[in-house]
């Protein structure tokens, strides 16, 4: 088997013993007891009990433009984290859960223009990912889009949903100040500037 292509084992390599729901809101946390092939042996694990998280399914975008030469990023208060020694305010890319059937896309393009008033037209797909398969199940979309920026920021987000969203723009040039100062925290938002910068390499 080619690792390039396929993982080493499948979901048939994994055997449950017991799946139990310790807590069902928004976000669901299950326990659950399995055991699972081991490398180079015919045998399994032992049991091994893990908690799962259980976040809905997720879609984000990087809008830029390249005749400003800018990019959006948001700025909100963010639970997750709350013992960062500076800040929980996150620079994030926009994003947000995809409702019921709604499809990445559809998802994106009503979250831009909550969290910053751009219409997005045309998407370009960067990566499908797990941001943090060690204990939770959420899977995240990665998208950028070229659009039509505002000349400045402002205050967006839906305020029924606890959402303070500050729109910010940054040039090109501020690029290389953003990932050397510590202000990206979060993958998706250090995933979409790397591409940008690959992107802006290659125009």
């Amino acid at each position: 088997m080619n690792i390039l292509d396929h993982a080493s084992y499948s979901a048939s390599d994994v055997t449950i013993e017991s799946r139990e729901f310790l807590f069902r809101g928004f976000i669901q946390v299950e326990k659950v007891s399995l055991s699972h092939r081991l490398f180079n042996r015919s045998d399994y694990s032992p049991r091994i009990q893990r908690e799962l998280i259980h976040r809905p399914e997720a879609a984000g975008v990087l809008l830029y433009n390249n005749q400003q030469q800018r990019f959006a990023l948001i700025e909100q208060f963010r639970v997750g984290a709350l013992n960062d020694p500076e800040s929980a305010w996150q620079l994030e890319v926009i994003a947000g859960v995809l409702d019921g059937d709604e499809s990445p896309e559809t998802c994106i393009r009503r979250e831009s223009l909550e969290e910053s008033g751009c219409q997005v037209e045309t998407l370009q797909h960067l990566f499908s990912f797990y941001p943090s398969a060690g204990a939770c199940a959420e899977f995240f979309h990665l998208y950028a889009a070229e659009v039509e920026l505002p000349m400045q920021g402002g205050i967006f987000g839906v305020p029924d949903e606890g959402e303070n969203i500050q729109l910010h723009l940054f040039d090109y040039s501020e690029l290389a100040m953003l990932f050397q100062n510590g202000r990206l925290r979060n993958a998706p938002v250090i995933m979409a500037l790397q591409w940008l910068t690959q992107h802006i390499q290659r125009r």
